[in-house]
């Protein structure tokens, strides 16, 4: 029990929303300060650690930064990153509809895994908030650990230091949520309603390394179920689209087949017209507005592709934040509603009457 804690202070619903995260600024510095944690999770790199420290400090930190600064740049908004500008619309849409839905209070808090606001700091402002039931809930459609897992790792960390904890539920993975998927087919149609129907649909998904999933990460199956669950509901015909990765790194094998190559095999064998969709991407970010909408983009028109277009992700469009505020009502089922201010009142008048005599 903290020092702050009173018996008659209000309670509520915690809802944590957490994305990856993003650099604070476009800038050399700020990217390697982001990069310095990102890449330093073993979640997201499992390599004996010493060697991988030589890795990243004395080769990736001293060159890459200043490439994904310049990455940024061609994305970077008046909000700052689209990241960012995106997850705050999505937390302040999210606690709206909450607060219409439930009979009781919720704060929805935002947090990264990496950079600012802080796992550790979201928290904190549920717990000022008097958040006793906590429900965390990563912005990654489908399972890996090397995204969903490392939040819980970070989300445990710091409960570690906390006297009193909360009550503690986490969401693993929406894939095949029926909202979910209704929305991400409401959205090509929408797209392609104003901008044609192209020879092929593409759904890129970020990569992992292929061993992680030789390991057990469930994260390619999750993917091929939403790529199929996808196509189902648009009724496309199997030649009519794609699944692949992109956004490898390093020299070891990824989940394959990568978006890049095939976009460039596509376009070289006749394909004149594609869309592309990034289904597993919550909101649109460098990998999606920098790596898909434009560089692969270029690999498509100048392989022989004649018209390329990028559906964005669903951002912060009603039909996603009804489909997370319906994934919040279903992963809260069976919590007590936060105490009213009659029960606070009690609570406080006994504890009053009790510390007379302690």
């Amino acid at each position: 029990m903290s020092a702050e804690f009173k018996h008659d202070a209000p309670e509520s619903l915690g809802v944590l929303l957490v994305n990856l995260g993003t650099p604070e600024a476009p800038t050399p510095k700020a990217v390697r300060r982001y990069l310095k944690e990102f890449l330093w999770d073993p979640r997201v790199v499992e390599m004996f650690r010493p060697a991988w420290w030589l890795v990243l400090n004395l080769i990736i930190l001293n060159t890459r930064p200043r490439r994904s600064a310049a990455a940024y740049a061609k994305v970077w908004t008046d909000e700052g990153s689209p990241l960012m500008a995106f997850s705050r619309k999505q937390q302040q849409a999210l606690q709206a509809v909450l607060e219409h839905r439930l009979d009781y209070p919720v704060n929805t808090v935002l947090a990264m895994r990496y950079g600012n606001p802080s796992i550790a700091d979201g928290l904190q402002s549920l717990r000022e908030a008097g958040a006793r039931r906590v429900l965390v809930l990563p912005l990654y459609p489908q399972y890996s650990a090397t995204t969903t897992a490392s939040i819980f790792d970070a989300v445990t960390d710091e409960l570690q230091r906390w006297r009193w904890l909360p009550e503690l539920r986490f969401v693993n993975h929406y894939h095949d949520d029926p909202g979910y998927i209704r929305a991400l087919a409401d959205s090509v149609r929408d797209y392609q309603a104003g901008h044609g129907v192209p020879e092929k649909l593409i759904l890129s998904f970020h990569g992992i390394p292929r061993e992680y999933f030789l390991a057990g990460d469930p994260y390619f199956c999750e993917c091929q179920k939403t790529g199929r669950l996808l196509a189902e509901a648009l009724q496309l015909p199997e030649d009519r689209w794609q699944l692949t990765f992109q956004s490898r790194l390093g020299p070891k094998a990824w989940l394959k087949p990568y978006t890049d190559k095939t976009l460039e095999s596509l376009a070289r064998a006749g394909t004149k017209s594609v869309q592309v969709i990034c289904p597993g991407f919550s909101a649109d970010c460098l990998e999606t507005l920098e790596e898909v909408a434009m560089e692969n983009r270029d690999i498509f028109l100048g392989a022989g592709g004649e018209e390329y277009r990028y559906i964005p992700c669903l951002n912060d469009a009603p039909a996603h934040i009804d489909m997370l505020a319906a994934l919040v009502e279903r992963h809260v089922q069976g919590w007590e509603a936060p105490a009213g201010i009659d029960e606070l009142g009690q609570r406080a008048e006994r504890a009053r009457r009790i510390g007379d005599d302690f």
